[in-house]
């Protein structure tokens, strides 16, 4: 059970000691804190970073969760608030799943899609698409063919190899001017040569 006070830590900025797959070590006022965050957010840190902080405490863990924006943070709490999700699961979706298709994928009760972007069960994501649907806000313009070219996309570069893990990393380095399944695996592939 997760409980939160306000006057737990909300924010820290820092220098970056130590960088992990899923942490870092943020040096603040001679402190060293472990804020947990993901690994897009890692892969962009220079050497100082500043971050929205959820602090979790549990009888034997008291763990501080990271993001970069404000918005990243209140999405993460959404996620934890469905039953079953916890702030590791929550984070590994946030890992995964750009926030914009979180938000389509929810409203528009695209439960597969959900399933095949971020990796998670169906079990889990019809919860959160039953819990969080008309939490969320507002989602930019996505029609559910954008939602399909994405799965499209992630089975493509799975069909050649590579992980689920790369391709959705990948398929969030894509411009959004590009629409085309064929140009967003084209593109997907220049990014993982470069980066393998």
């Amino acid at each position: 059970m997760f409980w939160y006070d306000e006057r737990m830590i909300g924010y820290l900025k820092g220098i970056i000691l130590h960088k992990d797959s899923t942490f870092v070590i943020l040096e603040t006022g001679g402190v060293g804190y472990k804020v947990y965050t993901t690994g897009n957010t890692i892969e962009h840190l220079d050497k100082t970073a500043t971050f929205w902080v959820h602090t979790a405490i549990r009888e034997n863990s008291h763990d501080l969760y990271g993001f970069s924006s404000r918005e990243d943070l209140e999405v993460f709490e959404l996620l934890i608030s469905v039953s079953g999700i916890g702030p590791k699961t929550a984070l590994g979706v946030l890992s995964v799943a750009p926030i914009e298709t979180l938000k389509h994928a929810v409203a528009s009760e695209n439960i597969a899609h959900l399933v095949k972007i971020s990796g998670i069960g169906k079990r889990i994501a019809e919860k959160i698409v039953l819990e969080l649907r008309g939490k969320l806000g507002e989602a930019q313009e996505m029609t559910a063919g954008d939602l399909r070219d994405e799965g499209d996309v992630v089975e493509a570069l799975g069909a050649l190899g590579y992980s689920q893990k790369q391709a959705r990393d990948a398929l969030k380095e894509i411009p959004k001017n590009i629409t085309s399944t064929s140009g967003k695996v084209k593109l997907a592939l220049k990014f993982l040569s470069k980066n393998s």
